[in-house]
C-alpha cells in the first residue's frame, strides 16, 4: 500500500497571462522556488518531491496525515502569491494510487475546503515504498562522441521508454537529472528491472545499472536505492563482475 499526493499550481495557464509577454524568466524561476520550497517542507516529514512537467509535483507521502498537509499548504501561502491543490491517494502500487488521487480531485472529494485538498487520505496504516533509482553505465564516454544535446536526445528517448513500460507495470518513472531515473515502484516492476534493462541494452546499446531500496517512507526508500547504486558503482570500479541491479531493504 501507498500513499501518493499530487500537487498541482491552480489555474496556472490563466495566471502566467496576466504577466504579460516578457514573463518567461519570472516563471522559470518562480518554478525552481516552489520546487525547491516543496522539496524542503516535504523531506523535514521524510518524504520526496517528484517533479512532473514543473506545475505538477509528485510526493510518496506515507506517514503523513491531513494535519501535515493543513501545514504545508499553510506555509506555501506564506511564501507565494500562487496556490496549489493537493489531491491524495493510496492504493496497492504507485500508478493505482495516482488514479485514486486524480478521482478525489476530479470528483471534488474535500478533505479540506479552506486547504484546497482533496482525495482519500490513509497515512496511519503501515505501507511499504519500492524506489528503483537507474542510471546509464559510462555515459562519459559518449559524451567523447556526442554533443551535449545530441546526449540529451539519448536521455529523453530512454525516460519515454521507462515511462512507457513501468506504467504497465503499474509504477510511476521520473528524471532526476543528469542521467538519472527514479522509478515509484509496484512490486512487479521491481521484478521486471533486469527485463527492462535487457531491452534497452538489445535496442539502444545502453547498459543501465538499477539500485533498489525498500522502506516505510520514499527518503528512507531513495536513500537504500541510492547506497544500492553506489554498491553496484563500488563493485564495478573493484575490477569484479557488477550486478545490473542490486536492492537494500530496511
Amino acid at each position: 500500500m501507498i500513499q501518493l499526493s499530487i500537487l498541482k499550481i491552480n489555474d496556472y495557464g490563466p495566471w502566467t497571462l496576466t504577466q504579460g509577454s516578457d514573463r518567461e524568466h519570472e516563471l522559470q524561476m518562480l518554478q525552481a522556488s516552489l520546487y525547491k520550497e516543496l522539496q524542503r517542507q516535504f523531506s523535514e516529514k521524510n518524504c520526496l518531491v517528484f517533479l512532473n512537467r514543473a506545475d505538477e509535483f509528485f510526493v510518496v507521502s506515507n506517514g503523513l496525515n491531513l494535519e501535515d498537509h493543513i501545514e504545508i499548504q499553510k506555509n506555501l501561502r506564506k511564501k507565494f502569491d500562487i496556490r496549489l491543490s493537493i489531491f491524495i491517494g493510496h492504493a496497492n502500487s504507485p500508478f493505482e494510487a495516482n488514479l485514486k488521487a486524480y478521482e478525489g480531485k476530479k470528483n471534488e472529494i474535500i478533505l479540506s475546503k479552506e486547504h484546497d485538498i482533496f482525495g482519500f487520505e490513509n497515512a496511519v496504516s503501515k505501507k511499504n515504498v519500492i524506489i528503483m533509482h537507474f542510471d546509464i553505465d559510462d555515459l562519459s564516454s559518449k559524451r567523447k562522441i556526442l554533443s551535449p544535446i545530441e546526449i540529451s536526445s539519448v536521455i529523453f528517448s530512454l525516460y519515454a521508454k521507462m515511462l512507457k513500460f513501468f506504467i504497465k507495470r503499474n509504477s510511476l518513472t521520473f528524471f532526476m537529472g543528469g542521467d538519472n531515473f527514479m522509478v515509484i515502484a509496484s512490486v512487479d516492476a521491481k521484478k521486471t528491472a533486469k527485463d527492462f534493462i535487457g531491452l534497452i541494452k538489445k535496442e539502444d546499446g545502453i547498459i543501465l545499472n538499477c539500485g533498489i531500496g525498500s522502506g516505510k517512507t520514499s527518503r528512507e526508500a531513495v536513500n537504500l536505492a541510492t547506497k544500492s547504486l553506489d554498491t553496484i558503482r563500488e563493485i564495478r570500479d573493484s575490477g569484479k563482475e557488477k550486478p545490473e541491479v542490486y536492492e537494500l531493504q530496511c
